[in-house]
């Protein structure tokens, strides 16, 4: 089930970014799949996915935008580490 969410945002937004509103729209979609992505809210799957994106895109434009693709929290990379 597709869901919708709705960000208002005045015609000054499109005019400072210089973007359409499709454009816009798709980045700040982006930009909110890499945060929640970031505070491990979504999986990397599930955030390319809100991105409309595939995995492997996804990933490149993490890399991108300097986002850590590999988001593991301390413990995880210490268990990691000791097991290697």
């Amino acid at each position: 089930m597709t869901q919708v969410l709705t960000i208002p945002y005045s015609s000054d937004l499109l005019v400072a970014t210089g973007q359409s509103p499709e454009a816009l729209e798709q980045e700040l979609r982006f930009w909110l799949a890499v945060k929640l992505f970031e505070l491990r809210r979504l999986s990397l799957g599930k955030a390319a996915e809100m991105a409309g994106m595939d995995k492997l895109r996804f990933m490149d434009e993490l890399s991108r935008s300097e986002v850590p693709v590999i988001n593991l929290a301390d413990d995880q990379i210490q268990d990691e580490l000791r097991n290697a």
